[in-house]
């Protein structure tokens, strides 16, 4: 049932708490302890990464599922970064990748600083190998067929460029034997099957192209028994639909499930006809959001298996086909402390050993290893920050000035109200986004007393087509409607008596930047200050790094939004708050140029300011380290304060110091051995280093492209 919060319920929620002092700034700016616990096959062993030391770089750490006091296997890379998570291939290897940064700056729009390694890591010998292959992406494990992955590689483009996918080179797909480091060739795909799905044995069964010559995406299947691709859907590049098939149907011959709109506002679950091309049942779908599949649990054993879905407004919810599944998670959420949102990151082949995971506004992430009818605590992600402490997520609806229903995730201090508050607008502009988890940026806030609406302004997805393209498809809304949209949510929250509307400000990242610049040039003001990251601050020139290289549809999502919006660039005259301008200085994805741009035009106007530039850091929050958060935390705390006059004498003020309790060795206390206390440079001799791997890096430190 859609949670609507009236303003009598959310001042029960906001005054009575007891208010601790906030968390030094240390605790937030520390990347997560523990991330990506992963279980071998046959849930013997799970291994995760683990960052020793404030500021350090993440090491593997391999554990026994039947001894947990035991020490574990350690695995460091260093200089390289190890890239949380790990791909177990049986129960003696699994992979893993490394990264670099190998530039001192971007090479243009989209061309990042760090390039990557696949490494493999075989358990029995405790050893580590470099794999003699470029950089590949794993599509899949062959569960039934031992040492071989199934993997993909973009021929003759320079491992740095692979994830990012190629418009001239397309994907070769291989079946690749770990112990042997030799592959066999399966399918290259080619301008009409250019991404491919295959089933649990490695048999290609689905494709999806492009018709250069109609410009429509086209979805392939291969019948059984045979290698020829044969066409099944065709979806013009001028509509706003989608149409992907996913996997068989187990209960139609020749079906696939495929989620496509099919002529609604919200996307469905459909049962699709290959022989008839066909949709011939619509298995599900809401009036409200569109949904999303949901895998069976174990991959292993159950690998193509669909056991319901999963919908997100004020939570996500999962609705079941399979009953076991269902009962299964009923029992996980009764079992697990302040159970919310709880899922199952691995499942061994035979089902009884399960790595589960419990995430809440709360909770950033803890990890429990179930295995023999026991469930027993491994870490948690953030195991510093206390559940009481942190902060509850409320989910709001409101009218904007027009008349349309707007959404919001409303993060609320503990204490009293009314509070100073901060309106957070999402990035994108063109994304779903789902705050019923720990979300670092507005807990921090919430825990030094502000309370953070993150509206989901029109143009955001989930909530189905007319309400993406009402941000638009009659005339560009960005700065126009789209602002409104928030400063209507901050608008509510003051007439409800929940916030301060003379201690009101605007933050964001990326198009929340842009947003921020946009709301510090408003003629009717109601921000006392503003805070861009990252922005878009002259769209002409964003757009224009790509304006050629897109057709139908999106083409007229993006030129639309951004040759009509409200430009920052020229309305610096107008600023009339107190504005904070930050960027990272290795931004690939809007490049620096933004901020020097907008930064001499401030200058020239004489328009008093105050900015930042972050060295190394790139657009996405995997490269905002340690150093650039403290800066971040500490002058955006700093500037609400002093500047914008937002703190009041009854707000607590965090500390900037590192805590004695958070000494660069201090670890989480759920798995208590002394050697986890130990400095990240004190190995023992079960440790494993990337030692055997130098001229890997040497090639890495000095390619050019």
């Amino acid at each position: 049932m859609l949670r609507i919060i009236a303003a009598s319920l959310l001042m029960s929620l906001v005054t009575g708490e007891v208010v601790a002092d906030p968390y030094p700034l240390d605790y937030w700016a520390r990347r997560d302890a523990v991330t990506g616990v992963s279980l071998s096959p046959d849930g013997s062993q799970f291994a995760l990464t683990r960052i020793l030391e404030r500021g350090g770089n993440p090491i593997i750490e391999l554990y026994d599922s039947d001894d947990l006091e035991k020490d574990p296997v350690r695995i460091d890379s260093s200089p390289m970064e190890i890239v949380p998570g790990v791909s177990w291939i049986d129960n003696d290897a699994f992979l893993f990748s490394v990264r670099q940064q190998v530039r001192d700056q971007i090479k243009g729009f989209n061309r990042g600083t760090y390039e990557g390694q696949n490494v493999k890591f075989d358990v029995t010998k405790n050893k580590l190998s470099k794999i003699n292959q470029d950089f590949f992406s794993i599509v899949g494990l062959l569960p039934d067929k031992k040492n071989r992955i199934l993997i993909s590689i973009q021929e003759g483009v320079p491992d740095g460029m692979q994830s990012g996918g190629s418009s001239v080179r397309y994907r070769s797909y291989y079946e690749y034997n770990l112990k042997t480091n030799r592959r066999k060739l399966i399918v290259r795909s080619n301008p009409k099957q250019q991404s491919i799905d295959f089933d649990r044995t490695g048999n290609p069964i689905l494709a999806r192209g492009y018709d250069y010559r109609t410009g429509d995406t086209v979805s392939y299947w291969r019948p059984p028994g045979t290698k020829k691709w044969e066409e099944i859907n065709r979806v013009t590049e001028d509509t706003f639909e989608s149409f992907r098939a996913v996997k068989p149907d187990p209960m139609a011959k020749n079906h696939f499930f495929v989620q496509a709109h099919n002529g609604d506002d919200k996307r469905g679950l459909w049962s699709f006809d290959a022989v008839n091309k066909t949709f011939s049942e619509l298995v599900y779908r809401r009036s409200d959001v569109d949904s999303s599949l949901l895998r069976h649990s174990n991959r292993l054993a159950n690998t193509d298996d669909i056991t319901g879905v999963v919908w997100c407004k004020d939570k996500c919810y999962r609705e079941f086909f399979d009953l076991n599944e269902e009962a299964l998670y009923r029992q996980l959420e009764s079992l697990i402390p302040n159970a919310d949102r709880v899922y199952i990151a691995g499942r061994s082949k035979d089902g009884n050993t399960l790595i589960v995971v419990n995430l809440s506004p709360r909770d950033p992430g803890t990890y429990y290893l179930i295995r023999n009818g026991k469930v027993s605590t491994i870490s948690g992600r953030k195991p510093y920050l206390e559940h009481d402490q942190l902060a509850n997520v409320e989910y709001i609806t409101y009218k904007a000035r027009d008349g349309r229903d707007i959404t919001g995730y409303l993060t609320v201090p503990n204490g009293d109200g009314p509070f100073p508050l901060i309106v957070m607008p999402h990035g994108g502009p063109y994304v779903s986004e789902t705050t019923d988890t720990f979300d670092e940026w507005s807990q921090m806030l919430a825990n030094n007393g502000y309370m953070v609406l993150q509206p989901q302004y029109r143009g955001s997805r989930k909530y189905g087509l007319e309400f993406y393209k009402s941000a638009f498809i009659n005339g560009s809304e960005a700065g126009h409607a789209m602002q409104d949209d928030k400063d209507d949510g901050a608008l509510y929250l003051a007439k409800q008596g929940l916030v301060d509307p003379d201690r009101m400000a605007m933050f964001g990242w990326s198009y929340g930047g842009y947003a921020a610049l946009v709301a510090a040039s408003r003629e009717d003001q109601i921000y006392q200050c503003v805070i861009a990251g990252a922005a878009v601050t002259d769209p002409e020139m964003q757009v224009d790094y790509y304006r050629y290289r897109m057709e139908g549809a999106q083409k007229v999502e993006q030129l639309t939004t951004w040759d009509g919006a409200v430009s920052p660039i020229k309305e610096v005259t107008k600023v009339n708050v107190p504005l904070y301008i930050l960027h990272g200085d290795n931004d690939q994805r809007v490049p620096p140029e933004h901020y020097y741009k907008y930064v001499k035009a401030l200058e020239k106007e004489e328009i008093p300011h105050k900015k930042a530039l972050l060295e190394g850091a790139d657009h996405f929050g995997n490269t905002l380290f340690y150093p650039h958060k403290m800066i971040l935390y500490k002058t955006m705390l700093e500037f609400l304060s002093n500047d914008c006059g937002l703190k009041d004498e009854s707000m607590n003020v965090a500390s900037v110091e590192v805590p004695q309790a958070l000494g660069s060795t201090e670890m989480s206390s759920e798995l208590p051995r002394e050697n986890l206390q130990q400095a990240n440079s004190e190995f023992n001799r079960q440790d494993i280093r990337l030692n055997g791997m130098k001229s890997m890096i040497n090639t890495l430190n000095t390619k050019r492209y």
